[in-house]
């Protein structure tokens, strides 16, 4: 099995160092480079293609919100952001991933935690630290009054399976659980979120997320 290829964008030279012994000591993982701040991150994802971007939020020259957006921006990008920072603010959290973050963790994070969201977002699927989830949920429902056309407009696009489907995505479900709730199996689960992330244009679960509560198609409990 081929490793899964991490950079690590930190301006803290201890921090980048402690997570690449961290991450090079489990199995399936290697460090294939290290940043020290947002504009050289864009450079070495260029030169390295990593399958993840460890990517502090707070740097010098570019910041890790920007750095991001531009990482994931290009049509064909296959890198995945995972969002380390040691601010838990609700500002950073949702516009990291409005920038096209797949995760986000917090620095205190255990080790067996980091490598965990580093396979977690190489596979494709979402990362929330859960005592972040709360503050997240209660920025879109700020936000949920706002949707925007456009957004709403491709909502008609999905099936009333696959608006179902990304409802209970949205919520925070795993395929199986998705396809326990649903009383289908677990790949027709997968076949129908391949679908809305194309038909969608998105680039993974967590976009699919974002969408969901931007659109209104989602409303936080008690909304």
């Amino acid at each position: 099995m081929t490793n899964i290829r991490v950079l690590i964008a930190d301006d803290q030279m201890m921090v980048r160092q402690g997570f690449t012994v961290l991450l090079n000591a489990e199995p399936g993982i290697e460090v294939v480079g290290q940043a020290v701040d947002g504009l050289d991150a864009v450079a070495k994802v260029a030169e390295l293609a990593p399958d993840v971007v460890l990517m502090d939020i707070r740097m010098p020259r570019l910041g890790g919100i920007e750095a991001t957006r531009r990482i994931t921006t290009p049509p064909g990008a296959a890198v995945k952001v995972l969002v380390l920072t040691t601010f838990d603010l609700d500002e950073y959290v949702y516009e990291a991933l409005r920038a096209g973050a797949s995760g986000f963790l917090l620095k205190d994070a255990s080790a067996a935690d980091l490598a965990r969201a580093v396979r977690v977002v190489a596979a494709g699927d979402a990362l929330l630290a859960p005592n972040i989830t709360k503050r997240l949920i209660a920025e879109f429902s700020r936000l949920s009054g706002t949707a925007r056309a456009p957004l709403k407009e491709r909502v008609g696009d999905l099936t009333e399976r696959e608006s179902e489907v990304l409802s209970l995505i949205a919520q925070g479900l795993s395929n199986a659980e998705i396809a326990e709730a649903l009383v289908v199996a677990e790949q027709t689960v997968k076949s129908h979120v391949s679908r809305i992330l194309v038909k969608l244009g998105l680039r993974d679960r967590t976009q699919a997320a974002v969408f969901a509560y931007e659109t209104g198609l989602v409303r936080p409990s008690g909304q």
